[in-house]
């Protein structure tokens, strides 16, 4: 009888949990990453980890990690499926249905409404009724979770995409300014600052209450949502501390919009970083790295700051709120090469939910 009360508390505990991460996964809006769907994101990563070695070239890998968001996104209804399948056969079990295998058949045709095994007694047979319920309840989540993912995405790339036209690809500021100052238009600039705005408070929404879309890639090799970022966050910086036109505050307004929204996605994973560095922090970006920059945009008629010992404090000040987590969210996705975004690292301990005996994080 002990053994049979257990059996009933544990199935109880089961299904609550899998109910649970359903609703924080599917409905819940606000950032946050239940076990069990972290643990299941995180074994089907390290199975595509072992197909996309670091040791193939980076279209080989693209193939493969293209294909991880949507399989894990997939099967994760499959794996509440399968785990309340479970907890029902061990409640079944423990209230007096005779073999195991006799309450596994009762639960799965409950839940699935096969009706092709009938439990005995009025109690089980709410309980079937109560299962498929909840069965034809995952289901109807999933129906309605799929089309908010990919309308998501296709917001997110529509301006990723837009941006090649601009910066080329991979994205760079200096790609960008040139082309702008070749056809006269570095005045205009501003423009597209609040558009990119509007982007990244969509991200920092879409991204943190359904994390799989970080993970969805781009559907051109090259390009990436997280190197896009990068670069207009880049810009931004660049049009308030280096180059020399009006002040513009929509740039300043751009980096806070930015750079709040990569936290926010950063901490949904447990990325940590400082959330208050100071402006002579240390960054990822040399000043020779930033002197060469300055050159190549003069070279291309880029108008400059004379001063430019304080333009590059102020840009440093501006990309050390958000170096960190760019960096370290570019090497999780393996994104493609870009500069001064996914061509360098930096360490940060390995999210808390990840963590394997001292070991990197798999993401």
């Amino acid at each position: 009888m002990v053994v049979h009360g257990v059996a009933v508390v544990v199935g109880v505990v089961v299904v609550l949990l899998t109910l649970t991460s359903a609703l924080h996964t599917v409905v819940v809006p606000r950032a946050g990453v239940t076990r069990l769907t972290w643990a299941h994101f995180v074994w089907i990563r390290l199975v595509f980890n072992k197909v996309a070695h670091p040791r193939r070239d980076f279209l080989a890998r693209d193939r493969v990690l293209a294909l991880f968001a949507p399989v894990a996104l997939v099967t994760l209804p499959a794996v509440w499926v399968t785990l309340v399948i479970l907890g029902f056969s061990l409640i079944d079990w423990g209230t007096g249905v005779g073999a195991w295998t006799e309450a596994l058949a009762i639960s799965g045709s409950s839940l699935t409404t096969l009706g092709f095994d009938r439990p005995r007694g009025i109690g089980r047979e709410l309980l079937s009724v109560v299962e498929a319920s909840l069965g034809l309840g995952l289901v109807a989540l999933m129906i309605s979770y799929l089309p908010s993912i990919y309308s998501a995405f296709q917001r997110r790339e529509a301006v990723v995409g837009g941006l090649q036209v601009r910066a080329g690809s991979p994205p760079t500021p200096l790609k960008l300014y040139r082309r702008y100052t070749r056809i006269a238009w570095l005045d205009t600039l501003g423009a597209s600052f609040a558009l990119w705005e509007e982007w990244f408070t969509d991200i920092e929404e879409s991204h943190t209450s359904q994390a799989a879309l970080v993970f969805f890639r781009s559907p051109h090799p090259e390009r990436s949502w997280i190197t896009a970022a990068g670069c207009i966050l880049d810009t931004a910086a660049l049009h308030s501390s280096a180059i020399d036109v009006p002040h513009d505050p929509q740039a300043d307004i751009l980096l806070r919009a930015g750079y709040l929204c990569l936290r926010r996605v950063a901490t949904s994973f447990e990325i940590r970083y400082d959330d208050d560095p100071a402006p002579d922090d240390p960054i990822s970006i040399t000043r020779a790295e930033f002197d060469g920059l300055c050159a190549e945009l003069t070279d291309a008629g880029v108008p400059l700051k004379a001063d430019r010992d304080q333009a590059w404090r102020d840009f440093a000040g501006w990309r050390v709120n958000y170096d960190t987590v760019l960096i370290t969210l570019a090497r999780m996705l393996d994104a493609p090469p870009a500069p001064w975004t996914s061509d360098r690292e930096v360490r940060v301990p390995p999210p808390r939910f990840i963590r394997r005996h001292g070991r990197r994080r798999a993401l």
